[in-house]
């Protein structure tokens, strides 16, 4: 009790001292209380329900789980009792968590509080505008009544936001695809409509993978789509009588939430919360950066008050301030909070520091590290250091070092470079640079779902936290093919030939350099180049030119032939067409393949390899000089003659003699088919000419041969230098005894042309009327009790042709035999469907379920397929008699088959059809919703890997071997060897059967497969933990974090607040090793930090508001300027849209009696980026693409670059349509709709429903008879042509966020016509464009400066284009009233920096590379031509003059430096060194002011060259250190520049005063030698500067509604000059 009295006693005493002390150093006024910054980010899009976004969460789990908690929502008096947001919010989330497992829970109610579902609504309001437009509606007597589509849409584009006379304010409405239905009774009527009627007016609805298609809804033609929202009564209305008559099979429902803004009275409480007003968002963060100073860049006219924060939020009080912990002494003490919280506002002002001595700076990594490991929460005390460095870091110097920290941390870094970071999820590395708290949640959010799907088939947890972690097999591209066999014939030996002797023959002179192209000249068949061709085609005789040709040149590979007939192949085809059952002779005597295959097999035999070679190139010879019309066209007598001139002169006998003798040889014949036989058992006669190196299938030309042996050298390379490949090795034989099949299928192999589809069957399987459930599955004879980890399903449509053969390779494939797969039938038919039909699949459900087991079931079953399509596929539904035969018939064949007559004849006898039909509807539902299968096609799912047979013969018995050696090795085998080592404590052991283990490992491996994970991996596990690493044990968590962080470093501060979230959200295990650099020369950091993460703290307690998430910065340093950047997700642009202080140069002691700055960010768009590329040739450059939607043609444009066939546009959320742009684009080139089948498409349907953006893949190729025209070279000015002057027709509010650039809408009462004063400046002429950027309030003050002096010294129509990333507020309020008084037009334009391009981290260097580096791509593509003007410069002429000046061909023009200011010659570095050698006599360029000839700029593709010049020169730091001003000098020997005469451009720092008469512009450059500050030497330097900045402050003032600036004199300058940060931007 003393001690606990003492202790109070001195915590009393020592604050009263605190505080006394602290009243003496805090009366000096106001201003030196801290200060606060408050930022928040809302969406451009109107708010969103969150009920209905808890219903799009729940959908992305399970479909079904939509309409589940529809069903708990559907009463609109739900949660009555509900009178505010939080109420609500946690009714909607508790009802969300009793649809899902914990973990689970916790993600769904984080990522609604993340608002990540708002998008998707944002879609369906769109889908939904557009359903309204669609119809005319007659509102003139209260009724709405729907017409149809033949009267045609309605001109104009209406919106449910907007205009609500449209809809009649109704909140619900269907859809039907020729009407819209707006109440009850015309549902009634339409629903009662004959199927007759209903199709004469149907129209094809457009759905989507996303939509909500009711439970059971049938495949009816018939769609109805209800537009509405959960909590209205229409919506219960109609939902009713929709899913009743979905249940029925008379429709089709499908449901799209929407909550039109007349509604949210009509709506329940709870269904209006979220939607009034745009969302505030999460998920970003927020920098509050100290700037460096050395020129003063602040607007001494913009020092305002800021606005009263209203609800101010303090950081956590536990967190130790320079030793004081302010929650403690606030328990203690509550009476004294007011001196307490002053004190603590004093502590943290006063300890602000961005320099430390040396010494102090050594170990300050490592006492970091310290200080977070020794904390009761590290994770949190992490975030808070790394993001409040500047105030904590000098209590963090002061610290006393452990050194067995410091020790480990060292240690570590002997196998992880210092400062690195790293991160791995379940093992699988994540890209640290590009993640974000979208892609995160989404990540843990699949591997919980995988687990949440494991544990329902009651895999352990041990075991499913195995399956999460281990890593994928890795997918080679080495699929290799077994050709080795009799019938590959060769040219030559290496080993062998005398032409090769004089080679070395050490298998090491592998390894020793050579010249880039060079070859290897080695005396070993490393390179086995065999060819596969039919002779008699184009393809075969070039190919054999092609083969002598490299022989001829000693290219170092061992060439060979395997010749084909194409004739014969398509004869062994046709013996496997259904209906041929005996096979017919081949008659080969019109095959001139045959024949030219048995004349070369002969001249081998008889004479030598060489000689039949040549025996094909003269075919090829005869051929050509007979100038045949018909490329495949050789005729019998050319061969006869190639023959008699190859042999003529070796002939014992008379050549003609010998072709008679050779038409009666048998042997021959045999060995020709048998060459036949063997390609097609290979599959590669698809390819009708191939390459096979070392067993790799590759294009047959002369560019492939040799980029496959370089591709295969480095393989062979790495295995001489591991002594795997010695000089004895038969590298062929190796190669294919290791890893090779005996079977070439494109579609199975996965080639880049077919691609890969996998779905998960876990959802079809726990369906409750599942029917992959209920499968019986067939197995190949004695091995029904054996377990197979490899399941194939095929489902085949018995309607067809197509789907018989289908289902009898399938049964060949077992009969042949397998030990490791099993083949489960689902069969259906389409269209009218007959009594057969619907027995077939009967036949298969009984035969499989009572008599798998029998030993000639398989062949029984066949033979019903074979005579079911020969004789009973085309019967009828009325044919009673056909039904009997084919029964009779199926009987007759169980007996011959020892299956019991009388069991089959019963059951088939007392089948229920319509029972099939049903269960045939079932099938059909799960094929398409769920499995993404077409309607009427045939398809084998094998673990989840569907491929979708094209036609009868794509599919054989070989290609089920080939799938089931491919699938094993690549997805399956690992997967089974985790499941035979479970110990199933969970299961009864009579459910373990080999169909228990057989469904898990399905199961499993479809759900893994179908999951997108990275196989990079890192070994944690070796670094040390002891004592300097983060360890958090959760033993029930299916997700584990490794990571490695420097928490002093920009991703240690966007890392440590994601693994907060992770851990108070879903509580993983993690193992977090801190990694700091450990002799740091500087501060790390220089910067504050916030991370915006919502909560239901932002769900008001009292009404229905909303409030979102805000980054708060509190006691932010009074003296210290600070710049503001947002790190937001990669696909988002922002801008700010309310800020009245420069968020550039933040002086927080400006603010005057306000505590807090304010500023409101806003998302403009999301990117739509993707990648271009046209087969076998480089990416197009300089294609054009544009971006539409179904109401408007036009939105965006862009072009393709060379760099990656990189493209972005900027979208909304909306469904949207990408194609090329008219005129050449689009005459030489065609959208490719599907790689696979070749089609070609007008539109690509893009779809934009998520916080993510897109990334899309476009294939592209040349139209037929355009593959020799050039796209740049052949440039079409006609394409160029200027769009309309006047935007004012198209919606503002659309193209706000849906075009590439923002046009403005100030524009003079004539366009021509500028009033100033008194003057009237009639402008006519060419519009001439001005580029510019600014940032900060003094750069856009200076920017207003230029405009104005251009227009009065210009006489053309301008348009200026300003770059919209880095303007402020107040400049977007001001520039349209400024181009309305002026008479000018503008643009607001933006690019995101793509993520391939090496990104500056600078501000100043990121404005410099956005002048330089996106020209090409930033400009619409209609502008021709720009010239850039700094916006510090003064112009004093007629800029239209340098817009026509003749820039002779070249794509950029600038001024050169001046040299006659003598006092500058000692920073001229262009004189000396480096640059001195490389401009070799050209000038170095100032880039102030420079022209761009688009036209040229693109056509040359100058924007590409510049960037891949960029790329390499940007990553050393000591390169491009005046970014936009280098690099087009430095690029100027490949991009030519033209230099323009000196006068254009004058600056003080470089020029003498004897030319600044001359001076067409005066620019104010830096002074390196007095660094004067921009303002100071405007006034000076200029002489109508103050009159014209006079003019705009005075512009800017009537604007903003202040009052009017008094004119001073040119040579004062204000007191306020001295309040300027100096930061030069």
């Amino acid at each position: 009790m003393d001690r606990g009295c003492r202790s109070r006693v001195t915590t009393l005493c020592l604050i009263s001292l605190l505080v006394l002390v602290f009243s003496g150093c805090s009366c000096h006024g106001e201003n030196s209380r801290p200060k606060n910054v408050q930022v928040s980010l809302r969406s451009n899009w109107q708010g969103t329900s969150l009920l209905l976004e808890a219903g799009e969460l729940l959908s992305k789990e399970w479909k079904d789980l939509f309409w589940e908690f529809t069903e708990l929502w559907i009463q609109p008096d739900k949660a009555s009792n509900c009178s505010t947001a939080r109420c609500c919010v946690e009714k909607i989330v508790a009802d969300g968590r009793l649809l899902l497992s914990s973990h689970l829970g916790s993600i769904f109610e984080f990522s609604l509080t993340l608002r990540s579902a708002s998008p998707r609504l944002a879609l369906y309001r769109q889908l939904a505008e557009d359903s309204l437009s669609s119809f005319p509606i007659d509102d003139e007597a209260n009724s709405l009544t729907a017409l149809s589509l033949k009267d045609g849409p309605k001109a104009d584009h209406s919106y449910i936001s907007t205009n609500p006379l449209k809809s009649a304010r109704r909140c619900c409405w269907i859809d039907t695809g020729s009407s819209l239905l707006f109440n009850v009774p015309e549902l009634l009527l339409w629903l009662d409509e004959s199927t007759t009627l209903a199709a004469d007016s149907q129209e094809k609805h457009e759905l989507f993978d996303f939509d909500h298609i009711y439970l059971g809804s049938s495949t009816s033609n018939r769609v109805a789509i209800l537009y509405g929202a959960i909590g209205t009564k229409c919506f219960q209305e109609f939902h009713v009588i929709l899913a009743e008559a979905s249940l029925k099979g008379k429709i089709k429902y499908v449901a799209r939430p929407v909550l039109p803004l007349w509604c949210q009275s009509a709506a329940s409480f709870c269904a209006g919360i979220g939607a009034l007003d745009a969302i505030n968002l999460g998920g970003y963060g927020v920098e509050l950066a100290l700037k460096n100073m050395e020129y003063k860049a602040m607007d001494d006219s913009t020092i305002k008050k800021g606005v009263t924060l209203e609800d101010p939020r303090t950081e956590d009080l536990s967190q130790e301030v320079r030793g004081f912990i302010f929650s403690r002494i606030l328990e203690r003490k509550p009476e004294l909070t007011g001196e307490i919280m002053a004190f603590r506002d004093y502590l943290l002002s006063s300890a602000i520091s961005d320099t430390l001595e040396v010494w102090e700076l050594r170990d300050l990594g490592h006492q970091t590290a310290q200080r977070i490991v020794h904390s009761l929460d590290p994770l949190q005390s992490m975030v808070e250091i790394n993001q409040n460095f500047p105030s904590i870091v000098s209590s963090l110097s002061r610290m006393k070092l452990n050194e067995s920290v410091k020790e480990e941390i060292i240690a570590n870094q002997r196998m992880v470079p210092p400062g690195k970071s790293l991160m791995a999820l379940n093992g699988a590395l994540i890209n640290i640079e590009e993640v974000d708290v979208f892609q995160l949640i989404d990540m843990v959010h699949e591997e919980l779902s995988m687990a949440d799907q494991f544990s329902k088939i009651k895999v352990p947890q041990k075991t499913i936290q195995k399956l999460l972690s281990v890593p994928p097999p890795s997918e080679s591209n080495l699929f290799r093919i077994d050709f080795r066999s009799t019938h590959v014939h060769y040219l030559n030996n290496l080993e062998e030939d005398a032409m090769y002797k004089r080679w070395r023959s050490n298998i090491n002179e592998i390894l020793m350099p050579v010249f880039p192209g060079q070859f290897r000249y080695i005396r070993k068949n490393l390179f086995h180049a065999v060819y596969v061709f039919d002779p008699a085609t184009t393809c075969g005789a070039e190919t054999v030119d092609m083969i002598l040709a490299m022989y001829q040149n000693s290219v170092p590979m061992r060439f060979g032939v395997i010749l084909y007939s194409s004739k014969f192949v398509k004869h062994i085809e046709n013996q496997v067409v259904l209906l041929r059952d005996a096979e017919d002779d081949f008659k080969n005597g019109d095959d001139v393949s045959s024949l030219i295959i048995k004349i070369f097999l002969y001249i081998k035999e008889s004479y030598d390899n060489q000689l039949a070679f040549k025996f094909l190139n003269n075919v090829n010879k005869v051929k050509d000089a007979a100038d045949l019309i018909a490329e495949d066209t050789v005729e019998v007598h050319m061969v006869e003659e190639a023959f008699v001139e190859t042999v003529l002169s070796r002939a014992k006998s008379p050549p003609h003699e010998t072709l008679l003798e050779l038409e009666k040889e048998s042997n021959f014949k045999e060995k020709v088919e048998g060459s036949s036989h063997f390609v097609y058992k290979l599959g590669l006669y698809k390819l009708h000419c191939c390459l096979l190196l070392n067993g790799l299938v590759h294009e047959s030309s002369e560019d492939s041969s040799i980029n496959a042996m370089n591709e295969e050298l480095s393989r062979i390379q790495e295995q001489v230098y591991y002594g795997q490949i010695t000089s004895n090795t038969d590298v062929l034989d190796k190669f294919l005894s290791e890893s090779a099949y005996h079977r070439y299928n494109p579609q199975v192999v996965g080639k880049k042309e077919y691609k890969n589809k996998f779905v998960t069957l876990f959802n079809s399987y726990l369906a409750e009327e599942s029917i992959f459930r209920n499968i019986s599955y067939f197995h190949s004879p004695g091995s029904i009790d054996d377990l197979k980890p490899v399941s194939h399903i095929i489902a085949a449509n018995v309607m067809t042709l197509k789907g018989i053969e289908l289902l009898r390779e399938g049964l060949h494939y077992l009969i042949d035999g397998s030990d490791k797969a099993r083949v489960g039938i689902v069969i259906y038919a389409d269209g009218v469907v007959s009594s057969p039909a619907l027995l077939l699949p009967e036949i298969f459900d009984w035969t499989a379920s009572m008599y798998s087991g029998k030993p000639k079931v398989l062949h029984f079953l066949d033979q019903v397929c074979y005579f079911y399509g020969s004789q009973f596929m085309d019967a009828h539904l009325s044919d009673a008699i056909s039904l009997h035969s084919f029964v009779e018939k199926v009987c007759e064949l169980a007996l011959e088959n020892d299956l019991p007559f009388d069991d089959v004849r019963s059951a088939l006898l007392n089948f229920s059809a319509d029972l099939k039909l049903q269960q045939m509807d079932k099938v059909l539902n799960c094929l398409r919703g769920q499995l993404g299968i077409d309607f009427g096609s045939n398809a084998v799912i094998t673990n989840g890997r569907v491929l979708v047979s094209k036609d009868a013969k794509s599919f054989s018995r070989a290609d089920f071997e080939l799938l089931e050696s491919v699938e094993y090795q690549l997805r399956i085998k690992h997967i089974y060897d985790i499941i035979a080592e479970v110990e199933w404590l969970n299961v009864d052991p009579d459910e373990l059967t080999s169909k228990f283990y057989s469904d898990v490992i399905m199961l499993i491996s479809s759900a893994m497969s179908n999951h997108e994970r990275s196989s990079d991996r890192a070994h944690f596990e070796i670094l040390n933990a002891q004592h300097s690493a983060i360890i958090l044990n959760s033993g029930n968590s299916n997700i584990h974090i490794d990571a490695v962080i420097d928490p002093l470093s920009a991703s240690g501060q966007k890392l440590s607040p994601l693994l907060l979230i992770l851990w108070k959200h879903i509580q993983p295990s993690m193992r977090v090793i801190l990694n700091p650099v450990s002799s740091l020369v500087d501060l790390p950091l220089k910067n504050y930090y916030r991370f915006v993460i919502p909560s239901m703290d932002d769900y008001s307690p009292l009404d229905n508001s909303v409030g979102g998430p805000k980054a708060y910065f509190t006691n932010m340093p009074l003296t210290k300027t600070l710049t503001m950047n947002l790190d937001v997700p990669e696909p988002w642009l922002v801008e700010p849209v309310i800020a009245i202080h420069d968020l550039d140069n933040i002086l927080l002691e400006n603010l005057g009696d306000t505590r807090t700055l304010q500023a409101v960010f806003e998302l403009e768009a999301l990117l739509l980026t993707g990648h271009c590329s046209e087969k076998d040739h480089d990416p197009p450059r300089g294609l054009q693409l544009i971006l539409r939607t179904k109401q408007l043609a036009h939105l965006v444009d862009t072009l393709v670059m060379a760099n990656l066939g990189y493209w972005q546009m900027k979208v909304s959320p909306g469904a949207w349509y990408l194609q090329l742009a008219s005129g050449r684009s689009a005459d030489l080139y065609e959208m490719m709709e599907n790689s696979e089948e070749k089609h070609t498409s007008l539109l690509k349907q893009i779809l934009i429903n998520d916080l993510r953006g897109k990334l899309v893949h476009l294939e592209v190729r040349k139209k037929r008879g355009k593959e020799l025209e050039e796209l740049l070279g052949g440039f079409d000015d006609s394409n160029l042509k200027d769009k309309k002057e006047d935007h004012t027709g198209w919606n503002a509010n659309l193209l706000k966020w849906a075009s590439g650039f923002i046009t403005g809408n100030g524009i003079s009462k004539k366009r021509n016509e500028t009033s100033m004063g008194n003057m009237k400046i009639r402008r006519r002429g060419e519009t001439v464009n001005i580029f510019s950027v600014a940032s900060g309030h003094l750069y856009e003050r200076f920017l207003k400066i230029m405009i104005l002096s251009v227009l009065k010294n210009t006489q053309r129509p301008l348009k200026f284009w300003f770059i919209k990333n880095y303007l402020s507020p107040q400049f977007k309020v001001i520039i349209p009233r400024m181009a309305q008084e002026y008479g000018f037009e503008y643009e607001l334009i933006t690019y995101k920096w793509p993520t391939w391009l090496h990104k500056q981290k600078e501000k100043q260097r990121i404005i410099w590379a956005y002048k330089i580096l996106f020209l090409d791509v930033i400009f619409p593509l209609s502008l021709k031509k720009v010239i850039f003007v700094d916006a510090d410069q003064v112009v004093r002429t007629d800029m239209g003059v340098l817009y026509d000046m003749d820039l002779k061909g070249r794509p950029l023009a600038y001024t050169p430096f001046c040299d006659n200011n003598k006092d500058m010659d000692g920073y001229r570095f262009w004189r000396q060194g480096f640059w001195k050698d490389h401009l070799r006599g050209k000038p170095y360029h100032i880039s102030a002011l420079y022209v761009v000839d688009l036209v040229k700029f693109r056509q040359m593709a100058a924007g590409d060259t510049l960037r891949v010049y960029y790329e390499t020169l940007s990553k050393d730091p000591n390169s491009l250190s005046n970014l936009d001003q280098d690099l087009p000098n430095y690029a100027q020997h490949t991009v030519p520049i033209f230099s323009l005469p000196q006068e254009w451009l004058w600056c003080e720092s470089w020029c003498g005063n004897s030319t600044k008469s001359k001076a067409k512009t005066i620019d104010l450059c830096n002074n390196p030698m007095t660094k004067e500050p921009k303002l100071q030497g405007a006034k000076r330097i200029i002489p109508e500067w103050v009159e014209l900045d006079l003019e705009a402050r005075r512009l800017t003032a009537r604007v903003l509604g202040e009052e009017e600036p008094e004119a001073v004199s040119p040579n004062s300058i204000d007191k306020t000059d001295d309040l300027e940060s100096m930061a030069e931007l």
